[in-house]
């Protein structure tokens, strides 16, 4: 097993000599692997397949994919107009990868935004790289100040239960969710954690643990079916989770399993956190009944490292992300504070601030 640790020296995904390199998380915590990512083609399997993942790192890799496929576009033609349908095209076929990650959204309309500039083909591939690699570095910003944002509400000595993996994996670094654990546990090295394995690709027991391990801070992985079992033993100070896409009234899609959290936490008293950034927010999008819920392939439930784990014949449904209701919701961590219900409100004067 990998012991190379993810430090502040290590970025999840970063823009180098012109390719994206990234972590393999595919193959954590066995094995530790750099890929280049050199076109938009690559960088569309790549988000597909979960070589990189988690909201805010899908949407870097949106961004990188674009001045990817503006570095393509450029050699084959140096007329603007014919550049620009190119690299729009591309751009929707990055956003077609996974359709729930309201980020990947965000970032290749900030980058496809830049094409109304007047400059030549060289110009604007120039400025499309230089914007990408801007974003990726306001990632890290934007985790710390949630991070000390969301530190205020974990108690001395409190255990912590999250699910899915909403850290430094999941954006460029640091973390979302995990970032609030990392600025907690600075202040105060006695906070634990119980994080949940996260079926079906197991993103807590493979990434989550690898990391807060890695960090010294204590963790103890649990099945996601014994979250109410801890919570009645009150085992659990406080939950705090990532996001997906977050609707403007404060509904919140997030990895399958999360709303069965949020249920179990509101029954036991236990407030129930988001930690994203305010692009995980689509205030085009009213409530969580119409957020696209991305559905993925059988054999993520069907097989466990290649192996078959059930009858072959069964039948399988395997959406990716479930809709927690803003009333389980205590807040939603943001860079700009914690927001509280009325979320609408909150929201919209976060965007207004």
């Amino acid at each position: 097993m990998t012991s190379k640790k993810l430090s502040s020296k290590i970025k999840t995904i970063e823009w180098v000599d012109n390719v994206s390199r990234m972590i393999d998380q595919t193959i954590l915590p066995k094995e530790f692997k750099l890929v280049d990512v050199k076109t938009c083609e690559e960088m569309y399997d790549a988000i597909k397949t979960m070589i990189v993942r988690g909201a805010p790192a899908i949407g870097i890799a949106g961004a990188h994919g674009v001045a990817l496929a503006a570095i393509e576009a450029k050699k084959t033609t140096q007329n603007r107009a014919d550049f620009d349908k190119i690299v729009i095209k591309k751009g929707e076929y990055l956003k077609s990868s996974r359709p729930t990650a309201v980020n990947l959204m965000w970032a290749v309309d900030k980058q496809i935004e830049l094409l109304k500039e007047d400059c030549s083909v060289d110009e604007i591939t120039q400025k499309l790289i230089e914007n990408a690699v801007v974003m990726e570095n306001e990632d890290i910003e934007i985790n710390k100040r949630m991070g000390d944002f969301g530190a205020e509400i974990v108690s001395k000595g409190a255990t912590i239960l999250t699910h899915c993996n909403a850290g430094a994996l999941a954006t460029v670094g640091y973390g979302t969710a995990l970032g609030v654990v990392r600025s907690a546990y600075a202040k105060d090295p006695t906070i634990k954690v119980f994080a949940d394995e996260t079926r079906p690709r197991q993103q807590g027991a493979r990434l989550t643990t690898w990391e807060l391990t890695e960090d010294g801070i204590d963790t103890t992985l649990i099945t996601d079916g014994m979250c109410s079992y801890f919570m009645n033993k009150k085992m659990i100070d406080v939950v705090i989770t990532g996001a997906d896409r977050i609707a403007a009234n404060g509904d919140a899609a997030n990895k399958i399993g999360t709303y069965t959290v949020a249920i179990a936490a509101k029954y036991h008293n236990v407030p129930f956190y988001i930690a994203a950034p305010l692009s995980t927010i689509d205030r085009s999008i009213k409530s969580g009944k119409d957020i696209k819920i991305e559905e993925r392939n059988r054999e993520e439930v069907t097989h466990i490292n290649g192996d078959w784990i059930c009858a072959e014949k069964v039948n399988v449904i395997n959406p990716g992300f479930d809709v927690t209701p803003n009333e389980l919701i205590a807040g939603i961590i943001t860079e700009k504070g914690i927001l509280r219900a009325p979320f609408e409100e909150s929201i919209r004067k976060a965007f207004e601030e």
